[in-house]
């Protein structure tokens, strides 16, 4: 006698790997060459401007500029970012061993540290717009704006599905048998941490 095939079973490519995450990885690949781009973009273009603001301490025809980066706010930003790929780990691992409620608690906290970065960020661009830097004032602030506010739009992204899958675990919709859903998740959610270690490391230490 035949056995229905499980949720994820349903779901296996001729590889063994369960189609939705094979496209899951397909489509962080496509966005890896997306971020590469516009990183490297930012480190053409930095040092190209002929007017201030400038992203770091310089003088140029006897005029001094102070640098607009503040180094110890964004390793704050970047730590808390960094907290929340745990979180996302101990929801993953809640929803395996099918305990629900350590589920819920987890993607909330991930969801809290998440939505923590963007309101640094905002914090941020509020500083340096009151610097005068903003998206038309020179190259500098072009490709910084861009890259910046791009990966803040895929934290923002992050954000809802992690407030969705912490509804739907409050309904009783989210088991272990359907734990690829937050895995899913994760997955996006490592990959835009990894991306703002990235950018943290090239765009504010390495000047």
């Amino acid at each position: 006698m035949q056995h229905a095939p499980t949720v994820d079973a349903a779901h296996e490519t001729n590889t063994g790997i369960d189609n939705r995450k094979l496209l899951m990885w397909l489509f962080l690949a496509s966005e890896c060459l997306f971020f590469g781009g516009m990183i490297g973009t930012y480190l053409l273009y930095r040092n190209s401007s002929v007017e201030g603001p400038y992203p770091t301490d310089r003088v140029i025809d006897g005029v001094a500029y102070s640098g607009l980066f503040d180094i110890p706010f964004t390793s704050v930003s970047a730590f808390v970012l960094l907290m929340s790929s745990v979180t996302m780990v101990l929801a993953l691992a809640a929803i395996r061993r099918n305990d629900r409620r350590g589920l819920q608690i987890w993607l909330a906290a991930t969801a809290l540290l998440g939505m923590t970065f963007l309101a640094g960020q905002v914090f941020e661009f509020t500083e340096f717009y009151n610097e005068g830097l903003t998206l038309n004032s020179n190259l500098f602030g072009t490709s910084f704006f861009v890259l910046t506010g791009f990966h803040g739009a895929h934290v923002s992204v992050g954000v809802l599905i992690l407030l969705s899958l912490w509804v739907m675990a409050r309904r009783g919709r989210i088991t272990s048998e359907n734990a690829m859903n937050v895995e899913l998740a994760g997955l996006y959610w490592h990959f835009v941490d990894i991306v703002w270690i990235v950018i943290f490391t090239l765009v504010y230490l390495l000047q």
